[in-house]
């Protein structure tokens, strides 16, 4: 049974272009499965998190990020009572709007468009679910709902100040309330997000050997982690030792996150779904002591992982590559594929048109295609 404060597909508010409901999906089941369907979720395959995607067939990518935080988010939902559908739509969409490269491709774009209404991948995921997927007769995009739009706007909260000219489009057409925090379901994505990177960070920084087990079991949380296993299974091979203590870390984050918002949801008195917009806080999140270990956790990633000079000589290189791919397509967009001329010929020459179709090819770009393109184009220099 849902909580009175869970999204309910039977009131929800519908899509901008109306559609005939399934009689057998709910509206949130059929927006996870239109994402699922979604040529840049395919995409996400072939884009990773840290590290570059030729650098090992192990390391985690967009795509089964993506799915990692969509399982958490169905099981923290579930606990809670809420919708898990909407969890899972708005889990499996967070990731659309990213570049090649993570974070680095980000930056990267982030600069080159200063000058164009800036880059933010929660912005591009909305722009991509609403304009760039174009399959479908009867509409662009993929015609979400609004409780999953919403989601995949502000997950992370209310979203204010100067917009991305990509999600400040979208909501002079149809409005996200983008001043309030979001339902309790999309709060659980957000949430779920951190729960899967940081795990899967400690993971895949150990097999790309930027740290020692010695090393990360001196962090707090992990250390504890790794003395309950030493104690329940001596002896234990290093890879199953490994694996056995950062999935009891995860236990514990998750179950954290439960026991917390738990709690959160019972002071909040809400009743409703506008009641959890409206209570001016987060309703899901960390307890006080888990969040202070994840910070010393994160910033332990923070310099050996995401800083390493290992790693930071791949950023700065593929941080060329996508500038100097922004530089050539902007001057020469007749170098597009075929399929973009539209685009090009509707901008007729204004630069800032220009300048955001480019950015949209660009993130459109998997980390192999964005060296390839790279590579074939512009070559060595």
């Amino acid at each position: 049974m849902r909580a009175p404060y869970a999204s309910d597909p039977a009131t929800a508010r519908g899509r901008r272009v109306p559609e005939d409901e399934s009689s057998f999906r709910s509206c949130f089941q059929r927006d996870r499965d239109r994402i699922i369907h979604a040529s840049a979720f395919r995409r996400l395959k072939h884009k990773t998190q840290v590290f570059v995607e030729h650098e090992g067939d192990y390391y985690r990518t967009r795509l089964t990020h993506s799915i990692e935080v969509a399982q958490v988010a169905r099981t923290i939902s579930g606990a809670l009572h809420l919708n898990a559908e909407l969890t899972e739509a708005v889990a499996l969409a967070h990731d659309l709007g990213h570049p090649p490269f993570g974070h680095t491709g980000e930056d990267a774009l982030e600069k080159m468009m200063a000058p164009y209404g800036g880059f933010d991948h929660n912005a591009q995921a909305i722009k991509i679910v609403t304009s760039l997927e174009r399959h479908y007769a009867g509409f662009d995009g993929l015609n979400l709902t609004w409780e999953t739009l919403e989601g995949i706007a502000k997950h992370n909260g209310p979203v204010t100040g100067d917009l991305p000219h990509a999600l400040a489009d979208y909501n002079a057409l149809h409005d996200l309330e983008l001043d309030t925090h979001a339902s309790a379901e999309a709060q659980v994505a957000a949430l779920s997000d951190d729960i899967a990177y940081n795990n899967h960070d400690l993971h895949d920084g150990l097999r790309a050997g930027l740290f020692s087990e010695d090393e990360i079991a001196a962090l707090p949380m992990v250390g504890p982690a790794y003395a309950e296993v030493d104690r329940v299974h001596p002896g234990l091979d290093s890879y199953r030792r490994r694996h056995e203590a950062l999935r009891r870390v995860f236990g514990v984050m998750v179950s954290d996150v439960i026991e917390t918002s738990r709690a959160l949801l019972d002071d909040a008195g809400a009743t409703s779904v506008a009641d959890i917009r409206h209570v001016g806080r987060p309703v899901i999140r960390f307890s006080d002591p888990v969040w202070a270990e994840l910070r010393e956790i994160r910033q332990f990633l923070f310099t050996r992982m995401y800083r390493a000079p290992s790693v930071m000589k791949i950023r700065a290189e593929v941080t060329e590559v996508v500038e100097e791919l922004f530089v050539l397509f902007l001057g020469r967009p007749d170098l597009l594929p075929k399929h973009w001329a539209r685009a090009v010929s509707a901008a007729g020459g204004d630069k800032l048109l220009l300048a955001r179709m480019v950015s949209d090819y660009i993130a459109g770009m998997t980390d192999r295609f964005a060296l390839q393109e790279h590579a074939r184009l512009i070559g060595d220099g």
